[in-house]
């Protein structure tokens, strides 16, 4: 097979999967014939050749899917006008503690926010995919451990947690919160299941904060929510 017919093969896997691909996955495709190497240069070679357009191949936790750019945002949704999800001040804080302080405990988290968290949010987190259990602290009672999971990452766009923004100070800063609620709520449409159709019904906790009709920054306080 010539280079041309495997990045047709690749390009036609990827645009019709659901979800992201890892290269393992598209190893398949060509029954051991092209090696993981071969396949990373032909995706590299796809992504410049994509570059300009609409569309682009991007490469999440999971692997490589191709996604919307952010710019076409707007037009897409004029064919589903829906408003973009919101989430409240109290999810987007807990889930930006986990992702920036993993693995933390329920306690710590409220440490760093300051008040209680209701354990209906962590569980419907959870159930979003976002977050898990990913061990027990030894201490009493083995409080559970919280981490983020692939599918957060890839609903964000990114391939690791070095890609988010960098704390401000010692606490989860402005920029960290507004790319989270960016990145789950506006960010590029991909096909499957990674699409964000509607947040999470998350009850307020204590000392909640409504989010603002205005844009997603408007919603958010600009000092961290810990010290």
């Amino acid at each position: 097979m010539n280079t041309l017919d495997a990045k047709r093969v690749l390009e036609t896997a990827l645009i019709c999967a659901n979800q992201a691909l890892a290269v393992r996955d598209l190893e398949l495709l060509f029954d051991g014939a092209v090696g993981a190497d071969t396949i990373k240069q032909l995706l590299q070679q796809l992504q410049d050749e994509w570059a300009g357009r609409g569309v682009e191949l991007v490469q999440v936790a999971s692997g490589w899917r191709f996604q919307s750019r952010p710019e076409m945002r707007g037009y897409l949704d004029r064919l589903h006008p829906e408003k973009p999800p919101k989430y409240s001040r109290a999810t987007l804080e807990t889930l930006a503690i986990i992702a920036y302080r993993q693995p933390v405990t329920r306690g710590d988290m409220e440490d760093i926010r300051g008040v209680t968290i209701n354990s209906l949010l962590l569980k419907q987190l959870e159930d979003r995919g976002w977050i898990e259990v990913i061990g027990h602290r030894e201490t009493v009672g083995r409080p559970a451990l919280y981490g983020t999971t692939r599918q957060f990452l890839d609903d964000l766009g990114l391939q690791s947690l070095n890609q988010l923004p960098t704390l401000e100070g010692e606490g989860v800063g402005h920029s960290a919160l507004e790319q989270i609620e960016f990145g789950l709520g506006e960010g590029p449409i991909s096909p499957g299941p990674n699409d964000q159709a509607s947040a999470p019904d998350v009850p307020a906790d204590s000392q909640e904060i409504a989010p603002s009709s205005g844009p997603p920054s408007m919603a958010l306080s600009d000092q961290p929510p810990g010290s």
